[in-house]
């Protein structure tokens, strides 16, 4: 037979459950749960990989549902390939359905590559953009170790295979070889602003030395479209798709969730009570 305390736990854990799903019906059924919705791709932080911003796009793109895609920019930049794998994923989503990017406090370099594969792009008047431009940097310890009395040893195959190490300084041949790389991917970026950006490439090149510009400087630039938070860009793309009353915002990432973690926090107790067995192997101490 449970003990009083695991009966207690069990019914406060169905109490839960039933006020925060009898809630979230209500609240659902006065702004529209089943009305249109619009998806909303979050990219936030130094984007080192894409997989999972690609899978949330293409997903809302898929998703007969989903009327239109809000692409949520909070970044600085980051690598170039995930960056690129993104803002192709973006154009492949436009084909089907409309897109718009609303920046956040900073959205330059690699962040701004993929903004600008929306259809329109909004920013805050301060919000940090631009940025257009490719960077490598390593640091040298080759100083340090001789002062320290270590030495490297490097074997290779192939004249460059060791180019960038930290241990020695880049021969000239090897700093105009990273040179030619960035110059080459640096040519990519500026070809992509002036075509999504419809503006001419040499424009483009005297706005791409990776200066950064705030809000307002973008848009008179014609790097953003319009200055508006988030929920602007809401309201307008609402008006771009004749949704009427309040859309039904479906998130890619999924937030934490207090209620799923005190049902799990809760539960442990009620498995130990009710199925012992299963705490040897199912529930943490």
């Amino acid at each position: 037979m449970p003990s009083r305390k695991a009966r207690m736990i069990l019914l406060s854990v169905l109490i839960v459950i039933a006020v925060s799903f009898f809630g979230y019906m209500a609240v659902g059924l006065s702004d529209g749960m089943f009305g249109d919705k619009i998806g909303v791709v979050e990219v936030s932080g130094v984007i080192a990989e894409s997989k999972d911003v690609m899978e949330d796009i293409v997903r809302f793109k898929d998703d007969e549902s989903i009327k239109g895609v809000i692409i949520r920019i909070n970044s600085p930049g980051g690598s170039v390939g995930p960056s690129q794998e993104i803002f192709s994923e973006v154009k492949k989503l436009r084909t089907k359905k409309k897109v718009y990017v609303s920046m956040g406090s900073v959205c330059a370099s690699g962040g701004y590559y993929i903004a600008v594969a929306g259809e329109k792009l909004y920013a805050m008047p301060a919000t940090i953009t631009g940025s257009i431009g490719v960077i490598m940097e390593h640091m040298i310890v080759e100083d340090l170790f001789k002062k320290l009395g270590l030495q490297s040893d490097t074997l290779k195959a192939g004249a460059f295979k060791d180019a960038g190490s930290p241990f020695r300084k880049m021969r000239g041949d090897e700093k105009a070889y990273f040179q030619g790389i960035l110059d080459s991917i640096h040519q990519q970026f500026i070809k992509t602003v002036a075509d999504e950006r419809k503006i001419p490439i040499e424009t483009a090149k005297t706005l791409s030395d990776g200066r950064i510009f705030i809000g307002t400087q973008a848009k008179d630039l014609k790097l953003v479209d319009k200055i508006g938070t988030f929920y602007d860009t809401i309201d307008d793309l609402k008006k771009e798709l004749n949704i009427r009353g309040k859309p039904v915002l479906v998130y890619g990432k999924k937030p934490f969730s207090l209620l799923k973690w005190l049902i799990s926090s809760m539960s442990k107790e009620v498995i130990r009570e009710y199925f012992p067995g299963a705490s040897r192997y199912d529930v943490g101490p």
